[in-house]
């Protein structure tokens, strides 16, 4: 065991603690972390809804809170609350990655974080177009009406042709908007920082104040960056048609990195990295943000809105189900791993904290294990990862890595049955076991009985390896 623990450090814990330090990575972390008080809200806001609103039905089938008062107008509030947040989550994004790169290259952050914006903003729909049958006869005299009326719309050989603008697609504003701004936004904000550490800039007297100063510091960078990205939209327009590059990445990038992230052995590669990086002292879920928030937040957000907004007039957790049918929603999200996996925190160390209380005989365990029970209930493991410790300790790397994998295993499968909802509720981490796989999964009374189950199955794997850990006290 010591000869394994030696290798990893050896081999492993540096590229562990390269991808840690990496300023990129860092920074799409933090950018992913600093859009929670937007996204959390509007999460909150649709959570009390599925309460309010969508379990009722299912046991009382004539329920309607839309029609009861003060409920109704809940309903209502909790709507304005999601129009402000997860409805135009793609904009809050792009703000918080461009400032926080621009933050890692030590440069003017607020620039940072519109110049990413302002790239994102250049290439969405700013108007729907459609063309429909009219199937009516229409005189000459109206449709010289209408296509001399210079609103957007025409008729030509019976079609009615509508393009409006001014009117920001919805699609491209939310989350579907991710990878775009990760590439956009990332190209437009390090093009301003190259360009701002390379001192191109204009430079004010010094009698200037400082705001000031900066602002027209960042004309030039910004200007510069702002027409790379114009000039790359256009490009991309005349190439494919008039396609824009979000759609492009959404099809050819961002629909199938999703489609593969809901396989079980991309699902266990991820879990194990995470526990793997924890095991040397790297913050897992941080360090593989990039990707857990890249891909199945992203998920998450898509499930989130369409249980809110509905699908094909179903609302609610059987929305989701209907568009995963049709390929328009997840099954696996990022929530998933926090309601089937990570109880206590990850490794489910909820249960390692038990399994001493119950079995082990050494003092230092059990002592440490009373002072983690209060934050394991709450997902804080902390305390047992650094004060057992779990980090390099040879005897629990096992468990550690392998709990989590068969947690995450019966969650994933109990998911793909239809044994229980997919996750469409972003939950505060903080909230118990149990509780939060039942408000995740949209209030569905399952879901706590397949975490309970993931839960008593990752007891018994911790269970013989603290057992052992009393043997070698003896020793």
């Amino acid at each position: 065991m010591n000869g394994l623990t030696a290798w990893m450090e050896k081999h492993i814990l540096p590229v562990a603690a390269r991808i840690g330090a990496q300023k990129h990575l860092v920074a799409l972390r933090d950018a992913f972390i600093g859009t929670l008080p937007a996204t959390m809200a509007g999460s909150i806001a649709v959570m009390i809804n599925a309460i309010i609103r969508d379990l009722p039905p299912a046991f009382w089938p004539s329920y309607d809170g839309n029609t009861i008062p003060v409920i109704r107008e809940i309903i209502t509030v909790n709507g304005y609350v999601w129009n402000g947040t997860l409805a135009i989550t793609g904009l809050i994004f792009a703000f918080s990655w461009g400032y926080n790169l621009a933050r890692a290259y030590g440069v003017n952050d607020l620039a940072g974080g519109i110049v990413s914006l302002a790239a994102f903003i250049q290439g969405i729909a700013f108007g729907p177009s459609l063309s429909a049958p009219l199937n009516v006869d229409v005189s000459q005299e109206v449709m010289d009406a209408v296509n001399n009326a210079g609103v957007g719309a025409t008729i030509a050989d019976g079609n009615l042709s509508v393009g409006l603008w001014g009117w920001l697609k919805l699609d491209h504003l939310n989350g579907n908007a991710y990878f775009t701004i990760m590439i956009i936004g990332a190209v437009a904000t390090i093009i301003y920082a190259k360009l701002m550490l390379a001192d191109v800039t204009i430079k004010m007297p010094d009698s200037v104040p400082p705001a000031v100063s900066k602002a027209f510091a960042a004309i030039i960078p910004a200007t510069a960056s702002l027409y790379v990205i114009a000039i790359f939209n256009f490009i991309i327009s005349k190439i494919f048609d008039g396609q824009l590059f979000i759609d492009l990445v959404q099809k050819y990038i961002a629909e199938p990195f999703l489609g593969a992230s809901q396989g079980i052995g991309w699902v266990l590669l991820v879990t194990l990295f995470v526990q793997v990086f924890w095991f040397f002292g790297i913050h897992g879920p941080n360090v593989l943000a990039p990707v857990l928030e890249g891909v199945w937040g992203v998920g998450q957000l898509t499930n989130i809105n369409i249980f809110q907004n509905g699908y094909e007039g179903v609302t609610g957790s059987q929305a989701v189900l209907d568009a995963i049918q049709d390929g328009k929603a997840y099954m696996w999200v990022r929530g998933s791993f926090d309601a089937f996996a990570w109880f206590g925190g990850s490794g489910g160390t909820i249960t390692l904290i038990i399994a001493i209380l119950i079995f082990s005989k050494r003092a230092d365990y059990k002592t440490v294990g009373k002072l983690a029970l209060g934050p394991g209930i709450f997902n804080i493991n902390e305390p047992l990862m650094f004060g057992l410790p779990i980090v390099l300790n040879a005897i629990m790397v096992i468990p550690f890595i392998l709990a989590p994998l068969v947690a995450t295993t019966i969650g994933w499968l109990a998911t793909y049955w239809g044994l229980v909802n997919p996750v469409s509720q972003a939950v505060p981490w903080v909230v118990p076991p149990m509780l939060l796989s039942f408000l995740a999964t949209g209030a569905d009374w399952r879901a706590p009985i397949v975490t309970l189950v993931c839960m008593v199955v990752t007891f018994f794997i911790w269970a013989p390896f603290v057992i052992s850990a009393n043997k070698m006290d003896e020793v």
